[in-house]
This record gives C-alpha cells, sequence and structure tokens, in this order.
C-alpha cells in the first residue's frame, strides 16, 4: 500500500538522523540503500522501534510511497546524484518530488530542475546544515526550487528544522528558484570556514604569545561563550580543551595533525564571489590556510632555512586575551558582512530575490555558524532590507569601532612576533578599504593604460579615456 508519506535515499550518517527526526515528527517514512546491509543495519537499530519502512528495490521503495511522491536523496554529490535521479525517474508521475539534500554544487542543481522539470517533475535542491546531531534533533534546512514544489514539503521541514532559542521560529524557509538553496548553503559553508580560521588564529596568537594551559584554554574560550561571541563553534572549541588523549594524558588537540581538511564548498564559495565580482577576502583566507596547512612537510622544511622574529610577548596578559577577543568578534563580523553582501551580489545576478534577512533567520539554529550575532543580522535587514552591508547598519558600526584599537594591537601584535593571522588581517583590510572614500585604484588604472591602452575614467569631468605616457 502507498502509506508512506515520505522516502529517502541514501542512508549515511546524514540520512540516518533525518529519517529517524521525521519519524519523531509522526512521519511514516520509507528508506532505500543502494547496499542492503547498509540498510539492514540501520533498521536493526533504533529505527525498528519507529515508523520506518526498509525496502530493498526502487521499484518497491516507489511503489510504497503517497503522491505527489516526496524523495530526498542523501548520496555523494555530482555523478551519483545524477545516477540516482536515472534510475528514479522511469518509477514516477509527473508532479512527484526529488529533493536533492546533499551538498551539490548550485550550477548542477540549475541544470537538474530545468531537466526535469521540463518532463514533469518537481525538484528541490536544499541545503542541510548541522551534521550529525542536526540531522536526528533539527538542522537548519535552505530548500530552493519551485514555490508549488516547496508548499508540498513545508509540513515536514518545519516540523524537523531546529527551532531558534529565541523566539522558537523553524530554521527553514523558501529560499528562492532552481539552486538558490545549493547556493545559499554554499556560503554559509564558506562563512563557516571564516569563522574556523578566525577562531583558530585567535587559539594561535594566544599560544604563541602566552602558552595557556589546556585548562586556561577552556576557561578563556568559555568565557568567550558567555558573551557576544557566544555560538556553536566557540562552544565546541571550549570543550575541545577539556578533552584528554587516553594514551598520553596530553590534551588531545595539541596531538592532532596541522592539516586541515576540506570536501570544497569553501572554495566554490571563492570561485563564485570571484566570478560575480563579490570581494570576501576573508572567506579566501581561510580556504588558502587549509591549502597552506596541506603541505605540513614543505613547512617543515621551509622553517629550517626562513627565518623570523621570535614569537615573545612582553606585555600584559590578560590585555592581549581581551585584544583577541575583541579581534575575533570584529572579524567575524566582516566575515559575515562579506558572505551576506556576495549572497546580495548573487541574488541579483541569478535573479534568486533573496530575503537577506530570512536567510539571517534560518542560520540561527540547527547550524554549524549558529550564533548570538545572528539574531543582530537578522534585525539589521528587518531595519532596513536594502541595507548595502553589515558595517553600515548603525548596531555593527558601533560593534567594530569601540573593537577597533583592540583589534589593531591583536593583529600587530601577531605581525610583530610573526605569528599568521591571514584571515584576522584580511579581515581589517576589508574594513579599512570599505571605509576609505578613495584607493589607490588609479595608478592601477593608469598602469592599465599605460601598458595596454585599456583607458580610464576621471574625477573632474565625465567620459572614457586614454592617455599617451610615453
Amino acid at each position: 500500500m502507498s502509506n508512506n508519506q515520505f522516502g529517502l535515499i541514501g542512508l549515511a550518517v546524514m540520512g540516518q538522523n533525518l529519517v529517524l527526526n521525521a519519524a519523531d515528527h509522526g512521519f511514516k517514512v520509507a528508506v532505500f540503500n543502494r547496499t542492503g546491509s547498509k540498510t539492514e543495519e540501520f533498521m536493526r537499530g533504533e529505527a525498528k522501534e519507529k515508523s520506518i519502512e526498509a525496502f530493498y528495490t526502487l521499484e518497491e521503495f516507489v511503489a510504497s510511497l503517497q503522491r505527489p511522491r516526496r524523495i530526498q536523496i542523501m548520496v555523494q554529490a555530482g555523478r551519483p546524484v545524477d545516477l540516482v535521479i536515472d534510475q528514479l525517474k522511469p518509477l514516477l508521475d509527473p508532479g512527484d518530488i526529488i529533493i536533492d539534500g546533499g551538498n551539490s554544487f548550485f550550477p548542477d542543481t540549475e541544470r537538474r530542475a530545468k531537466a526535469l522539470e521540463a518532463e514533469g517533475f518537481r525538484y528541490i535542491g536544499m541545503g542541510v546544515s548541522g551534521g550529525e546531531e542536526g540531522a536526528r534533533f533539527g538542522p537548519s534546512m535552505m530548500p530552493g526550487g519551485t514555490t508549488e514544489a516547496y508548499q508540498f514539503i513545508e509540513p515536514l521541514v518545519q516540523a524537523i528544522s531546529a527551532k531558534a532559542q529565541a523566539d522558537g521560529e523553524p530554521c527553514v524557509t523558501y529560499v528562492g528558484p532552481g539552486g538558490a538553496g545549493h547556493y545559499v548553503k554554499m556560503v554559509h559553508n564558506g562563512i563557516e570556514y571564516g569563522d574556523m580560521q578566525l577562531i583558530a588564529e585567535s587559539y594561535n596568537l594566544l599560544k604563541q604569545a602566552l602558552a595557556p594551559s589546556a585548562e586556561e584554554f577552556h576557561r578563556i574560550f568559555s568565557e568567550w561563550n558567555a558573551g557576544v561571541l557566544s555560538s556553536f563553534l566557540i562552544e565546541i572549541t571550549a570543550n575541545i580543551f577539556t578533552k584528554m588523549d587516553d594514551v598520553t594524558g596530553q590534551p588531545l588537540v595539541e596531538l592532532i595533525l596541522d592539516k586541515a581538511g576540506q570536501k570544497g564548498t569553501g572554495k566554490w564559495t571563492s570561485q563564485n564571489a570571484l566570478d560575480i565580482g563579490s570581494a570576501i577576502p576573508t572567506i579566501t583566507a581561510a580556504v588558502d590556510s587549509r591549502y597552506i596547512s596541506a603541505i605540513k612537510d614543505e613547512r617543515v622544511a621551509a622553517g629550517q632555512v626562513l627565518s623570523g622574529p621570535k614569537p615573545v610577548y612582553s606585555g600584559d596578559r590578560q590585555q592581549l586575551i581581551d585584544a583577541v577577543r575583541d579581534a575575533l568578534y570584529a572579524s567575524k563580523i566582516c566575515s559575515y558582512a562579506q558572505g551576506m553582501a556576495l549572497l546580495k551580489k548573487a541574488s541579483a545576478e541569478y535573479n534568486y530575490n533573496l530575503d537577506l534577512g530570512e536567510m539571517a533567520r534560518i542560520w540561527r539554529g540547527g547550524c554549524i555558524i549558529r550564533a548570538e550575532l545572528l539574531d543582530d543580522i537578522t534585525n539589521a535587514y528587518r531595519r532596513n532590507p536594502n541595507l548595502p552591508n553589515l558595517l553600515v547598519d548603525d548596531f555593527f558600526k558601533t560593534a567594530v569601532e569601540s573593537r577597533q584599537a583592540a583589534w589593531r594591537f591583536a593583529v600587530t601584535t601577531a605581525v610583530q612576533m610573526g605569528v599568521p593571522v591571514p584571515a584576522m588581517s584580511a579581515s581589517l583590510a576589508y574594513f579599512d578599504s570599505y571605509r576609505a572614500a578613495r584607493l589607490p585604484a588609479n595608478l592601477i588604472q593608469a598602469q592599465r593604460d599605460y601598458f595596454g591602452a585599456h583607458t580610464f575614467e576621471r574625477t573632474d569631468k565625465e567620459g572614457v579615456f586614454h592617455a599617451q605616457w610615453f
């Protein structure tokens, strides 16, 4: 009988937890996985006590679903998504809904949506953030596609989404057409890269300057988490310092190799920002830092031949701790300002009609970048939906300017000690560039005209000009 309300394909960690979440909220769920043993293992666990039905052929899986069928794909991004869609299409009826809940690149989602809608199907590309815990107990979700398709899944996604602490609102909304949902998730991940790098730089600067114990680091980050920096990432960072290695008894974090991995979404964010002409230097610095971290052997060898200042700090201990806290907050504001400005530019470029206040609102719970700061960002766009940049909102203007001296002190201290703070420095440079009425681009334009006759504009008259430079 066709009595299952929701179907999911792909029982990796995220898929399993989303299914359990949906069942907890009263939905009858069908599941299918390419490897049957994976399905059997899942059904022997927590799933056996819930309204979850397993199938071992796609035909039976599809036949078990109420119409219009709602099928979410949770498989690896790229060709695997296309393969699953190709297998599903002959079994579906017009009007059935396919939801891609993975980290697909937004142009792929655009392509799939156009092709499937031309054949009479409905397609939703939905970003899902929050990791394993978020999927199980409430993620932030960013669905894009047609409004008609969204209406069919709205009761489900609102039920299983995270609820913001401030007001209990579901952390999900209709994002926009085509690939809008996956685009917003991509930028979310870029902001996440920036957040993580800024926190890591703050930790490293304090470590090199003050050599705090793991216990002191835990206290510092716990105190930060009780203030304006309150966020999921600061909270887990504080917790990380409490984990000791079972064998050596040392803080586990200090035994982890300094090579950071990535799955590509941060890189996509930087690439797309370059494509549409939107500056996101903090996020790009975070991506670059992961690449540099990957060449561990080369860095170790370079350290034997390249010299720099000795990382010695002789100033007041608490002054630096407080300065790094303020620098982290100001830098984070700049990183979010860059991400929101990118969304604004992309919305116009791709006709997504994004509501930036809504994007910040649905990130307030469930997702990796959830933070107290997002309530303030939501309020900024509610005050002015056409805000050109977060930095010119009165709240954020005051927040950054009041921390400016401490921010510059932290960056200067890092530079003098030879401690790399690429993302923090990029945030400060972004702030200084954005507030500058005049930048040295006039000289660049003169150079371009000199060697390539690329022309230039003038400050004192209208028109386009070329000079005979030699």
